[in-house]
């Protein structure tokens, strides 16, 4: 047995695992820690569903197998032995539980490591034996039975309690679950797909699954197992997406996509924490939980030194010894998509590798220098070392199922009257965002984001024909583009300048940390990775919140032994584009012939600059109303020339002098960028047929950091 979400109703999930809720918060890096640690043995069992008879068939879910399965072998070294995978029909309540059972209880000792996994449908039900209490259920593949009358549903389904009692009766302690599947299913579901069903009425299980749920309650479980699940809030539903030629979970594939690149030194709630942020970019509001009574945050060890940080691992090597296949799972999702060829990955070895060819997660690379070269190995994992990216990257928009053809006809004519926009059936390619109608009456149009969510101020009246509702939509959709061309320099995990940047609210003792980003492949030892990531301990929270009224301040540490420039843009919950500007204080006054103009942000090596100074001329004061903030930081060692003479172009009133402002020409600002990061890059000269249409970035020149908040 096995598998199921439990993070439901907290409470309740809680009391199962023998956890207060004071306790689940303070847990620590114990997943990493399980992973990555040596043991006698690890272990793991894999459920992946997409075909249910008689329901809506999901997408992703064997990807999220896949996903799993990768980051487990060549990451944190699992036998692909000790690796079970089930998988659409494989995956019946009767196989889990067997599963559970002979590959993971009867085999499993104190101190190996555990690994239990989900991917399917979850759904609340009311059961027979309780009617007054709905309970948690995962939906094996054989899940649904035939009525046994009207009111009451023969089902076949797995108790997420019984899971969770299940995974406390290994007999080791180094146990973690992933859930990527929800109970509450909406009446309308706009966007990305749902992992959850219905609830049933009235629902009767199968004798022996209450039997063996009878059976754990009396025994002693004193094993108290990792859990992250794909969503904290009952009312939220896990969703699943589509991206470069492959659907996935979107839980999954955040946090296995953080796991390839970071190192164990940080608490699992940081890791949800990047994780939720991923999630927000892909257009999903869901929030990651983990429950646990592990209460030592601190580093216990650290990962193996050929299992550190990567964008992915070679898989095969074709004959000539030259060309490799690869697995690219630790790439930011956003950025996949648009990963060119002649990208270039470093090996431990040195060796640089060329990208060829990908289709979705996997690639085809060659030896960028062939003499003298070491000779290649399965399971070799890459850095990433130069991205290219094109420069012909436009906004996505999906246009609604639920629309009418004559009203997708419309729309499409509409949206053709903007160059930088694509337009595709949703669900057919990935997107960026949706277009479609109110769920309401009489209803409007207007621009939602993948999960749903309604983009403030893009909604047309009632009564409105689709093309002027689309018109009124230009300077929005050109923001949008711009959020996605910055969003497209994130690379934390992969850059080699050495920087870090605290967001803080300043008080009148000392400020307090919103969150920090650093750099980590700088580091040379073990010793220093560690101490470097202490500090960051303290970013605990998904979505941080920050009150109205607060002052603000960003703190950055040059840690290179280069100048680095700094560029700091966002977008509001209005998604309306803001900028960091460093005004140049004139001579003389303003007159109405002097225009204030803006200059280079620069940190020499091994100092600390503050954002915004801290005077009152220059505070950063976060005012009404409340809103979700996203702000990229984006560092280099060469200067931001094109970005500034762009952000000079814009008219500002000496009234608009304020720290951070609206960013009025957002787009031209956005290319800008990527052209000053091309700029970077002492590359172009041996990447010959590269350079003319695609940016080309150094992942030693550059650094780019996603900061994301709440205020209230």
């Amino acid at each position: 047995m096995k598998r199921r979400r439990f993070l439901q109703r907290i409470g309740s999930i809680l009391a199962v695992l023998g956890v207060t809720e004071a306790e689940w918060l303070i847990l620590g890096n114990r997943y990493y820690q399980a992973l990555a640690e040596p043991s006698p043995r690890k272990l793991a069992l894999l459920i992946g569903i997409n075909q249910y008879p008689q329901i809506p068939a999901l997408s992703g879910c064997l990807t999220d197998v896949e996903l799993q399965r990768e980051l487990l072998i060549h990451r944190f070294g699992f036998q692909g032995s000790d690796i079970l995978t089930l998988t659409e029909e494989e995956a019946s309540r009767e196989f889990i539980e067997a599963a559970f059972s002979d590959h993971l209880s009867k085999q499993a000792k104190a101190g190996d490591v555990v690994v239990f996994h989900f991917s399917g449908y979850g759904s609340h039900v009311k059961l027979e034996t309780s009617p007054d209490t709905m309970q948690n259920a995962l939906v094996p593949a054989n899940g649904s039975k035939d009525s046994q009358n009207e009111k009451i549903v023969n089902v076949n389904y797995i108790l997420e309690e019984t899971l969770l009692l299940l995974l406390r009766s290994l007999p080791t302690d180094r146990v973690t679950a992933v859930l990527d599947t929800s109970y509450y299913a909406a009446n309308t579901v706009l966007g990305l797909k749902s992992r959850a069903l219905q609830e049933s009425v009235e629902a009767k299980l199968a004798v022996d699954e209450l039997d063996l749920l009878k059976q754990l309650k009396t025994q002693n479980l004193p094993s108290t197992p990792v859990v992250l699940a794909a969503t904290s809030n009952p009312k939220q539903s896990a969703r699943e997406g589509l991206f470069s030629g492959f659907s996935a979970g979107l839980f999954t594939y955040a946090l296995t996509q953080y796991l390839w690149e970071f190192t164990p030194a940080t608490t699992i709630q940081v890791a949800l924490s990047h994780v939720e942020n991923s999630l927000s970019k892909l257009g999903s509001k869901q929030q990651p939980a983990l429950l646990s009574s592990q209460k030592n945050q601190h580093i216990k060890s650290l990962l193996p030194e050929n299992i550190i940080g990567a964008e992915g691992a070679v898989t095969a090597i074709e004959e000539d010894g030259k060309t490799v296949h690869l697995w690219l799972g630790g790439l930011p999702p956003q950025v996949l998509l648009y990963y060119g060829v002649n990208s270039r990955f470093t090996l431990a070895t040195t060796e640089q590798l060329v990208l060829r060819s990908r289709t979705g997660l996997t690639a085809k690379a060659q030896i960028a220098k062939i003499e003298g070269a070491n000779p290649l190995q399965v399971g070799q994992l890459v850095q990433e070392a130069v991205r290219v990216l094109p420069r012909n990257i436009n906004l996505t928009i999906a246009l609604d199922t639920g629309l009418q053809r004559i009203e997708r006809v419309d729309a499409t004519s509409a949206f053709a009257a903007f160059s930088h926009v694509s337009i595709v059936v949703a669900g057919e390619k990935p997107a960026d965002y949706l277009f479609a109608k109110l769920q309401e009456i009489p209803s409007r149009y207007g621009l939602f984001s993948l999960g749903g969510e309604l983009i403030p101020n893009t909604t047309g009246e009632v009564g409105e024909a689709v093309k002027l509702t689309v018109q009124r939509l230009a300077a929005k959709l050109s923001t949008l583009l711009a959020a996605k061309l910055w969003r497209l320099t994130e690379n934390q995990g992969s850059s080699r300048l050495g920087v870090k940047a605290t967001l803080e609210i300043i008080s009148d003792t000392s400020p307090s940390v919103v969150m920090q980003r650093q750099t980590v492949r700088t580091f040379k030892t073990e010793t220093s990775i560690k101490k470097s990531v202490q500090t960051r301990l303290i970013a605990s929270v998904p979505t941080p919140i920050v009150p109205i009224g607060s002052r603000m301040q960003y703190r950055v540490e040059n840690q290179s032994d280069r100048p680095v420039y700094l560029i700091l843009l966002g977008l509001n919950n209005n998604h309306t584009a803001i900028a960091f500007h460093f005004w140049d204080t004139p001579q003389e006054p303003n007159t109405a012939d002097t225009k204030p103009l803006l200059k280079e942000v620069v940190i020499a090596p091994g100092e600390t600059l503050t954002l915004p100074q801290t005077n009152a001329a220059s505070a950063w004061v976060i005012s009404e109303p409340a809103f979700f903030d996203e702000q990229q930081l984006i560092l280099s060692t060469a200067p931001f020339s094109e970005t500034l003479a762009a952000l000079n172009t814009a008219k500002y009133s000496t009234a608009e002098q304020s720290p951070i402002s609206p960013l009025l020409n957002s787009l031209d600002v956005a290319q800008a960028l990527l052209q000053d990061l091309d700029n970077a890059s002492a590359l172009k000269t041996e990447m010959n047929g590269t350079a003319a249409d695609s940016y080309i970035l150094d992942v030693n020149n550059w650094a780019s950091f996603s900061f994301s908040f709440q205020v209230i």
